[in-house]
């Protein structure tokens, strides 16, 4: 999930919500482990915010292109995803 205000990402952070797992991964930038549909989780992440924070939850079902991330958020990603299909 992307979050417009990056101090934000601690709220999420620190309460309990339909993720097993969060990892910040940027300013703003949050990635979340779940069984739960985008839709749980976006309304669940909508509650914690501000009105005025924007938020863009989407799924990732494959390891994306990465670099910049903090540390160890590509090992992370790589444990629980994997590669792109090859044409």
């Amino acid at each position: 999930m992307w979050l417009g205000d990056p101090a934000q990402a601690q709220v999420v952070m620190a309460t309990p919500g339909p993720w097993r797992e969060l990892v910040e991964a940027g300013p703003g930038l949050v990635v979340v482990e779940s069984d739960e549909t985008v839709s749980r989780i976006y309304h669940e992440a909508k509650s914690l915010l501000s009105d005025e924070c924007a938020l863009v939850v989407a799924p990732l079902g494959h390891r994306p292109k990465a670099r910049g991330l903090t540390g160890g958020t590509v090992a992370w990603l790589r444990a629980r995803l994997p590669l792109p299909d090859r044409d």
